[in-house]
């Protein structure tokens, strides 16, 4: 004999699956990881201070 399924648990556990395989597919064509933000946050900040190093300021 088989087991009993209820259908709306194995409905949503399928659905749910779906969607958790295009977020994961999402955020690899789309997202970046946290070094890849950091470094460029980094590199960022580090273009602004040399920035602000070069400022002529007329007083």
């Amino acid at each position: 004999m088989s087991e009993i399924v209820n259908l709306n648990r194995f409905r949503k556990q399928v659905t749910k699956a779906e969607e958790k395989a295009q977020a994961d597919a999402n955020a690899v064509k789309h997202g970046r990881t946290k070094a890849q933000r950091l470094l460029e946050a980094a590199l960022e900040e580090k273009a602004r201070a040399r920035l602000d190093q070069l400022k002529f300021e007329d007083e």
